[in-house]
Order: C-alpha cells, then structure tokens, then sequence
C-alpha cells in the first residue's frame, strides 16, 4: 500500500506509515539479537565480546550507505511530492549507481584494512581472533546490505512501508533459523554465526531487487530515458553527502566509544555487546517514527504544504514523547532480566555492568526520540548539513566526555552518563532553529 502523506488525518498517517517501519527494524536487530544470544550462550563471553565490538564496526559501515540511501530518499519524496516523475526516474537511478559504486570501494577497502581496523578498536588479545574470523566473512554481506537498504528507502519515500517489511520478516527467520544450525547444532563457532547472517541478508536483498523490477517498472527509467543529469546528481549529492556524513559522524562517535568500551577488558565488553542489543531494540521505534515523519515533511515540502509540516511535527514530537517515557519506564523495571536473556546468570560481573548502563543511559530515550525527529525534519527540508551539526554536538559531546568521565572515580559508569548529556545538548540546539524556522513561517 502506497500513502500520499499530503492528506488526510496527520497523526493516524503518521502511525500507520510508521507502524511496518518500526516492525522491520525490529526484525532487522533479530539479525544480531540472535547472533548475541546464541553465541553468548553457547560459545561464551569472549565470542559474544567479539561478536558485539563486530556490530558496532558494521554499523558503523553501514551507515555510510545507508546515510546516502536516506539522503536520495528524502529527495525521491520531495519529487513524488511535487509529482515529477520525470525527475523521480531519473534521481532513482542516479543514486542507485552512486551509492552501488561507494559500497563496492568500501567493501574493498574494510578487507584490505582488516588489521589495521582490530588495532584501532583496541581488542583484547583473547578476542582477537573471533573478531577477526567474524569480519572476514560478514564483510561479504555489505553488497546486500546496502541493496536492500536502498531499494527499502526508495519503496519508504514513495510511500510504500510494507513490502521491505515482508523481505525482512523472511530473511530475519531464515537466520535465526541458520544461527541454531550453524552454531548451535554444527560445529561452526563464531565463524557459523557470520555465516548465518550474510546468508540471510542476501535472502532479503536479491527478494527486493526483484520485487521492485517486476512490480515498480512505473518508477524506474526506460533504457531511452537514461541519461546524465547534472543538476540531479548534485541534488542528490548534497543531501546524501550530509546525510551520509551525519550517519558516519554519528556511527564514528559510537566506534570510538567501543575503542574505549573495549579498554576496560572482556566482561564490560560483553556487558556493553548485550546492553547495546536491549538499548537499540528499546529506541528503534522512536527511530524508525523519525524516519517516518521525515517522509511526511518531505512529501509535504515538496507540495508547499508548510502549515501541515507545523502541525504535523507537533504530533510527531507529542508521540515520540510519550513512547520514550514508557519505554525507560520499562528499561529501567526490566534490566536485569534483559540482561540475562543474553547473558548466563553465572556471570554475575557481566550482568551488573549491563544493568547499569540500561538504567544510567536507559532513563533518557526521550532525548533521543527528538533527536532523531530533528535529523528527519532537516533532512526532509534539504537542510541536511543541521542534522550534521546536531551529530556532531551530540556524538562530539558524548566521546569527549566518556574519556573524561572513565578517567575518574566514575569509572566505566562515565561512559554511559555521557550519552544523555549530549543528546539534551543537540536537542536544544535542533529546538531553538526549529523554532526560528516555524517563527518566520519558513521551512528552515
């Protein structure tokens, strides 16, 4: 189903666009949750250190695609909004091309770096080995990675949340189910788990691709409609360069984080693996909403619908609000039984440093379901180089003070403490433009 976010009823649009959003990407952590769960329960913690300090580095290269894929998906909303289906064609297949030909020089690169990559993120020489195993497979699936991912946002931008969510939901079962096989039935270890997952992405990937040539040919480009436009690649060069260096921005931060994380040894890197696994399956839906009012204020910006983004974004942050503060509220109830699930109840030490960080950093979700709803304002009215700055206040903030604060008697417990300061800095500095912006009557 296909939603025209330029009528109709503001916030049951909102939800229901929402809604298949939210549930892919809550299949999508399956793809990690299980290799968290089963390799932590199975292999130990040492493999799960491996395992987790591996998600934030793929994370951190996806992205770069991804941060490019939103960007010209901004762009595909904004010319459905306009009805230029001229210009729609040709934007689509000039960022299909860009953002094939980043992912294959970075595919390239994170192979022939792979040592320096181990060395940057301080891994302990026990986990070493396990990382280095699980990259050098999981690696092979940035390809499908970055196909699905696309074809996801174009499908998103034109209106359409459903279909990568059918994708995602086959692809999700398919690695749980391999998960089991390989590591827990076959004797694969770390190695079986990468395995799984790359597999299961292709799934999702190529079931995309498919669907979108057999049943979207309306949006793509005839062979005698090809050609080069210069003023369209610029345009989607601007915003997906912002968006992608935003994402990258972002994800570095995070990276360097886990350098730091990694530091303190074994137990709170397996404690901040799991932890990170609860803490972004608690905020993925305030995430994915952003992403969904991003559409909305695209399309709306692309037809002149200025006084339907003002009040369409007082409905966003009502929402968001109120999701961000029952889901601490849980956070903070449930933590410890959380924890357990990825953790043997025997590693007391793990548990405890993961219980800490879920209730230091899990008590402020609301500063992160504005944050994200800001980044998808700005980038919806070609105003990505603001989502850029509030990375870098945020991300910028939240490093420098995690050194400073595990340099003190605060220990490890800096670290998580220095997360909400800098999404509440970039906050009011995301509020005060927003509002300059609705004051004048111009979408900023």
């Amino acid at each position: 189903m296909y939603y025209d976010l330029t009528r109709g009823k503001i916030s049951r649009s909102l939800i229901l666009f929402a809604l298949p959003m939210i549930a892919g990407n809550l299949l999508q952590q399956f793809y990690n949750i299980a290799d968290t769960l089963i390799v932590g329960r199975v292999l130990g913690s040492n493999a799960l250190a491996a395992v987790g300090s591996s998600y934030t580095l793929m994370t951190f290269l996806t992205s770069i695609f991804l941060g490019l894929s939103m960007g010209a998906g901004a762009l595909f909303s904004i010319y459905q909004g306009r009805k230029d289906l001229s210009s729609l064609k040709l934007s689509i297949l000039h960022a299909f091309l860009l953002i094939l030909a980043v992912t294959l020089v970075l595919n390239l690169a994170v192979y022939a770096g792979i040592e320096p990559i181990l060395t940057f993120l301080r891994v302990p020489d026990e986990v070493r080995p396990g990382m280095r195993t699980y990259l050098l497979i999981i690696f092979a699936g940035l390809i499908a990675t970055s196909v699905y991912n696309f074809f996801s946002c174009m499908l998103r931008a034109l209106g359409n949340s459903s279909v990568p969510l059918i994708f995602l939901a086959v692809s999700a079962v398919l690695n749980i189910a391999l998960d089991l096989l390989f590591v827990a039935v076959l004797p694969f270890g770390i190695a079986g788990a990468a395995l799984a997952t790359v597999l299961a992405q292709y799934v999702s990937a190529v079931g995309i691709l498919l669907y979108v040539l057999l049943r979207c040919r309306m949006w793509l480009p005839s062979k005698k409609e090809w050609r080069f436009s210069h003023s369209i690649l610029k345009e989607i060069l601007n915003l997906s360069s912002m968006t992608c260096i935003q994402q990258s921005v972002m994800n570095f931060g995070i990276l360097m984080v886990q350098g730091l994380v990694n530091s303190f040894g074994p137990a709170v890197m397996a404690a901040f693996a799991a932890a990170v696994k609860i803490d972004t399956f608690a905020y993925l839906p305030v995430q994915d909403f952003g992403n969904a009012y991003s559409t909305f204020t695209a399309q709306n910006y692309g037809a002149g619908n200025h006084e339907r983004i003002r009040r369409g974004t007082k409905d966003a942050f009502a929402l968001s609000t109120a999701f961000s503060i029952v889901i601490s509220l849980l956070v903070n109830l449930f933590a410890h039984p959380l924890m357990q699930i990825f953790v043997k109840a025997s590693e007391m030490e793990v548990i405890a440093i993961g219980v800490q960080y879920l209730r230091l950093e899990g008590s402020f979700y609301l500063g992160i379901g504005w944050l994200f709803l800001l980044y998808g304002y700005y980038r919806a009215v070609k105003r990505a180089e603001m989502s850029v700055v509030l990375t870098v206040i945020s991300l910028g903030m939240r490093v420098a003070l995690a050194y400073l604060f595990s340099a003190t008697a605060l220990g490890v417990a800096g670290i998580w403490i220095a997360i909400p300061i800098g999404w509440a800095l970039a906050d009011m500095t995301g509020l005060f433009f927003l509002r300059r912006a609705f004051r004048s009557q111009k979408p900023a």
